[in-house]
């Protein structure tokens, strides 16, 4: 019997190591015939410690939440012949075959199925087969394959990829370079992580196909060190796959040649931005610069250089095994293929979904994640990260495809989506996501510099209660100005949160101004915690728990909160007995 263990950074967190640990004890103690196996995540996060129970007859069992004690349970139960424990099953615990069912895996084809420390596992699963083809094939028929799949660029821009290697090829010289952006920095986006972390082959496979096609000799992979774990599987990966002929001098006896290394970003936002990535690399402070000349032409030590991101890259050796048709077959017309996306916030089922392109939002969140979180209302969705928008629930059956999201405003981006639910205040939210911007700015221009810093006081102003009836008027006119005169996508996108939540949730916007109150009621300068002097039984828990001591009221005694000491926490509201439910928001 195999146990499979999902030890990916959400599982890891989850406790996932522990479970790892006790299948030794199990061994040891009990005297278990087990064959251990590590893998990435498989994309069902919120089921994670994840395992699998492969029997010896090739059935494969899959258990969600496991502990050491339901570990135990589960092996003696599939050692004694009286398993599997249905109470236990992923297919049984939240209906997770719908999680998984509705799916088409490309990208993530291998995640949660193989070990990814072990080239043995890559090649079982197929891994170098594209490859092999590959250098069999003329670099132009291989740049024709990927044109025939309709694989566009999966790191935000949409950009085709076929076109950009292409235009890499035609440069004269010698000397090119392909690198891979794995600088993914949105928040709430972990799709290019898990893919490194779950199946690092894959993508130096598509990063040497690459290489052959354009010409190049060397690859670079740009990672944020906030991801050891990706690139401590990422080294192991290049080193075997050195070894083996599969990197390097004359790979696979041909007269290819081609390495891989990798460059750790130290996590700045608008390095994921290539030019600002390319200055990085160079060993300058990451800041973009005015295009044309793309890196296509003038990269990497001014060198041609392809950049696409990991997911990209993935998708590569599946397009060349099965051919660019089968890929083009998926998707739709101007969106071809599947994405991967980051499905998180308040929705039940959060993890990765890997979905044809075109289908709906509605299919996505409700479908395949669950729907919200306790039976509460959806109200929007942030798409595309800091530089997205979010999406109404009027929208919500709207086609999931480049053209048809940035008509909402939003963009596809990298992949993520944060779900919201009607109590979360969406000027707060788009306060967030400027002031991340903001932050991220390098600086470099000044629309972005400054223009974002004008928006964020307007905004934080309004949240503290203190907006003005212009300033709804004052947030478009810099926005716009933001939008068109900055120097990268990071200042362009930067007024997109706040263009989507004031076309969509105008009315907040005017309350929050106008009538001085939050409706979501989560803005602390327009919100009060207010004890009902009805309901309170003077049990001082509140009081206890109190940060800065402001309730007051003797045992058994209706208590009342001092408003001028308070400072708005939610302590009172969250420790309250729900028996008594004597604290509100007001």
């Amino acid at each position: 019997m195999k146990v499979r263990v999902g030890l990916g950074s959400c599982g890891i967190a989850a406790g996932a190591l522990e479970v790892w640990d006790e299948l030794d004890k199990l061994q040891q103690a009990a005297g278990f015939s087990i064959e251990k196996q590590q893998t990435g995540c498989s994309g069902m996060c919120y089921q994670e410690p994840l395992i699998d129970i492969i029997e010896d007859g090739g059935s494969v069992y899959s258990y969600g939440k496991v502990n050491a004690r339901r570990l135990q349970e589960i092996v003696k139960a599939h050692q004694d012949g009286t398993g599997p424990l249905e109470e236990y099953l992923t297919t049984v615990q939240d209906k997770g075959e719908d999680f998984l069912s509705r799916q088409v895996r490309v990208a993530l084809r291998n995640c949660g199925h193989i070990d990814p420390e072990s080239l043995a596992d890559y090649r079982l699963a197929g891994g170098y087969k594209a490859l092999e083809k590959a250098i069999l094939m003329t670099p132009e028929e291989v740049i024709d394959e990927i044109k025939a799949s309709g694989l566009r660029g999966r790191g935000g821009a949409g950009f085709p990829t076929w076109f950009k290697w292409q235009d890499t090829r035609k440069q004269p010289g010698e000397t090119k370079y392909v690198v891979c952006n794995a600088d993914e920095g949105d928040p709430g986006a972990f799709m290019d992580r898990s893919v490194l972390e779950g199946d690092p082959h894959a993508v130096l496979e598509g990063m040497t196909i690459a290489g052959y096609a354009i010409g190049a000799k060397e690859g670079i992979i740009y990672c944020r060190a906030e991801y050891p774990l990706a690139i401590k599987r990422l080294s192991i990966a290049i080193e075997t796959a050195r070894d083996a002929g599969l990197l390097g001098e004359h790979i696979l006896n041909s007269e290819f040649s081609f390495d891989i290394r990798i460059k750790q970003g130290a996590g700045a936002f608008v390095c994921g931005e290539e030019t600002a990535l390319i200055a990085s690399l160079e060993g300058e402070r990451g800041m973009p610069r005015l295009k044309p000349p793309y890196p296509s032409v003038y990269g990497f030590w001014g060198k041609p250089t392809n950049i696409n991101n990991v997911e990209t890259f993935a998708n590569v050796p599946w397009i060349m095994t099965r051919g660019g048709e089968a890929f083009a077959a998926m998707g739709t017309a101007d969106s071809k293929g599947t994405k991967v996306f980051a499905l998180a916030g308040k929705v039940t089922r959060g993890g990765l979904v890997e979905v044809p392109m075109g289908i709906t939002l509605r299919e996505v969140i409700y479908d395949i994640g669950g729907g919200i979180r306790n039976g509460k209302r959806f109200k929007a969705v942030q798409q595309g990260g800091p530089a997205g928008g979010c999406i109404p629930a009027a929208h919500l059956d709207t086609p999931i495809d480049y053209q048809r999201i940035t008509s909402l405003g939003a963009i596809m981006g990298s992949g993520g989506m944060i779900v919201v639910d009607e109590d979360t205040c969406m000027v707060d939210m788009a306060r967030y996501f400027l002031d991340f911007t903001q932050k991220e700015s390098c600086g470099k221009c000044v629309p972005c510099r400054i223009g974002t810093r004008r928006m964020l006081d307007i905004i934080e102003r309004i949240c503290d209660g203190q907006g003005r009836p212009e300033d709804i008027g004052l947030l478009e006119e810099l926005a716009q100005q933001i939008s068109e005169a900055s120097l990268c996508g990071l200042g362009q996108g930067a007024p997109n949160p706040v263009l989507t939540t004031l076309r969509y949730f105008r009315e907040e916007y005017e309350a929050h101004i106008n009538d001085k109150k939050c409706p979501a009621r989560q803005c602390k300068g327009l919100i009060q915690y207010i004890i009902d002097p009805e309901k309170c039984t003077g049990c001082t828990i509140c009081a206890k728990k109190c940060p800065v001591q402001c309730i007051h009221g003797g045992k058994r005694e209706p208590h009342s909160i001092e408003q001028e000491k308070c400072i708005k926490c939610g302590t009172c509201l969250e420790v309250c007995p729900p028996r008594f439910s004597a604290v509100r928001v007001d």
